[in-house]
């Protein structure tokens, strides 16, 4: 039987352009193995495209991806663009009509990406989630300022809170964390922000009544991250909102070594839309075009897209062969000393191995 995926390509700017190539080569190597077809649709919506058309991308944007299996995406930002139109202009759009309202982060301390952090407080290794809202929260639309460049100049933004969103994200989170260790964290500041912190505690504890396997606790956001940095390997599994996820699978990614390797997944879980797959780096305007940028999170995040398409033994021999290829090769954000090509062609040389082609 031969599965066949439409996949959006939205390569972006910077080393996003770079990077999907690379994690393309790969997803096409492991179909082969595993009787995948993928077909690409490429799309040039960008800060390029910005500049050009004065959008990110066209007004039927959203409709001419709604029918793909799967969106992969590069980077998303440049010179001259102010970020919140980048985001605002393409991503967010995306995440909130497609109904991605899960953003999944993995962390993982990989054999020859070195954590800043002392052995000793690494211990056995670091392997968490986080799971973070991602379609509400703090990233609302609601609010407005008032008196631009008096002295009496306001600006108010509103988070929203829905029963709706906080239910979806923390049952995806309680079933992630009772399929891994059985221990979740529930990332809060509710003795600071009253009204939705206090609800989304409120919500926590409701929840967890129907998953009474987990163990659970929740941890004030500054609390958390500073216990993040200080015994990052006591963490699995960490739900938090829009703002808080948003943070905090930043720093894991610090703990980890760093923010080149991550992966992400905008998840819609009931796949009644596409679901989009992104590196986390961003565009790294300070080395796009010399070749150097580090394609291991595009390529973890085609062995996420793989998981959520339904091939698991894909998605992991993708990573069996990624991480196996950084104990020889290594870009230079990691101490190394290769290219994109080289990386590359080491994680397929990896892949063809399996079978005895390389």
């Amino acid at each position: 039987m031969t599965y066949r995926y439409r996949i959006a390509l939205i390569p972006g700017d910077g080393i996003g352009t770079e990077v999907l190539p690379p994690a393309c080569a790969v997803l096409d190597a492991i179909g082969r193995r595993h009787g995948i077809e993928f077909s690409y649709d490429e799309f040039d919506w960008s800060c390029q495209r910005y500049a050009a058309e004065g959008a990110m991308m066209p007004a039927d944007g959203l409709d001419r991806i709604r029918h793909h299996d799967a969106i992969l995406l590069g980077a998303v930002g440049w010179h001259g663009v102010p970020d919140h139109v980048s985001l605002w202009g393409l991503l967010i759009p995306i995440r909130r009509e497609f109904r991605q309202y899960i953003n999944l982060r993995p962390i993982k301390v990989l054999d020859g990406v070195p954590s800043p952090l002392r052995p000793e407080v690494i211990g056995e290794g670091v392997d968490m989630v986080i799971v973070r809202e991602n379609n509400e929260g703090e990233y609302s639309e609601i609010g407005g300022r008032v008196h631009r460049g008096a002295a009496e100049e306001i600006a108010v933004q509103e988070s929203v809170f829905t029963r709706t969103g906080v239910t979806r994200v923390l049952d995806y989170a309680f079933n992630l964390a009772a399929a891994r260790s059985g221990k979740l964290v529930s990332a809060t500041k509710s003795n600071g922000i009253i009204h939705t912190m206090t609800f989304w505690d409120e919500m926590v504890a409701e929840r967890a009544g129907q998953h009474a396997g987990v163990e659970w606790r929740q941890e004030h956001i500054d609390a958390l991250a500073a216990k993040m940095v200080m015994n990052p390997a006591s963490f699995d599994v960490i739900v938090g909102s829009n703002l808080f996820g948003d943070i905090l699978s930043d720093l894991a990614a610090g703990v980890a070594g760093s923010i080149g390797v991550a992966p992400s997944a905008n998840l819609n879980p009931e796949r009644e839309f596409p679901s989009m797959f992104e590196p986390v780096h961003g565009s790294a305007p300070d080395i796009a075009g010399q070749g150097v940028a580090n394609p291991l999170g595009a390529i973890w995040s085609t062995s996420m897209m793989l998981d959520h398409l339904g091939h698991p033994e894909a998605g992991a021999e993708v990573l069996d062969a990624a991480f196996g290829a950084l104990t020889k090769t290594r870009t230079r954000d990691l101490g190394g000393t290769a290219g994109t090509e080289e990386f590359t062609h080491a994680v397929l040389a990896r892949l063809d191995a399996r079978v005895g082609i390389a």
